[in-house]
């Protein structure tokens, strides 16, 4: 699909809503350019001219941070490729590639980081707010399947020796995993404690 038409008409509303049609957007998506104004000539017919006007799709979160993520990549001298999924809300990225590991990080900081600062780029000026997720090789799914399964041993070992256990410090995200996956236990509670970047999640008796 083009990302820019030029259309002629008798009227510059005209043009735009054939262009419209031909990029199949609205308004709202699109920057409007107009080229004529257009002129009806003596007596309508004689010296008339068509309005002309060029209308160019916005650039879409999505498009934004793929260019984003690009361009940091380049410079990091990593090779690697970005697939993007948009809803009206919502924002994935799927990141492929060779020897990406350096992307995740230790624990996924890199991962966070580079989340965290594509999400500032994307919703920068914009009214709505889109959530925004970087992935890579499902490792966020994998992570929170190891986070539910340590959740749950070390809710057992809690139960069999009554005594707390505080965790090492994690990302909010990582805290959240932890204190969704135990908070129907029947037997232990969980909550945070300390500042970040060090704040830690404690699993108690109830």
């Amino acid at each position: 699909m083009p990302q820019f038409v030029e259309k002629s008409a008798k009227t510059v509303k005209e043009a735009v809503d054939l262009a419209l049609a031909e990029l199949n957007a609205t308004e709202d998506n699109v920057e409007i350019e107009v080229l004529e104004e257009g002129t009806k000539g003596i007596f309508g017919l004689i010296g008339s001219k068509l309005a002309r006007v060029k209308v160019t799709l916005k650039e879409t979160g999505g498009e934004k941070a793929k260019k984003f993520l690009l361009d940091i990549f380049s410079k990091m001298k990593v090779s690697a490729d970005v697939l993007v999924e948009e809803s009206e809300d919502t924002i994935l990225l799927r990141i492929q590639g060779d020897d990406i590991g350096i992307i995740i990080g230790r624990r996924g900081e890199t991962l966070d980081a580079l989340q965290y600062l594509t999400s500032l780029v994307v919703n920068k000026s914009k009214q709505g707010y889109k959530r925004l997720v970087i992935d890579i090789e499902n490792y966020r799914q994998k992570r929170e399947e190891t986070l539910v399964k340590l959740a749950n041993r070390l809710a057992d070992r809690v139960i069999k020796y009554k005594k707390d256990i505080t965790l090492e410090p994690m990302n909010p995200y990582e805290r959240r995993v932890i204190h969704s996956s135990l908070q129907n236990h029947k037997y232990v509670e969980t909550y945070s404690v300390g500042e970040e970047p060090n704040r830690k999640v404690i699993i108690a008796l109830k």
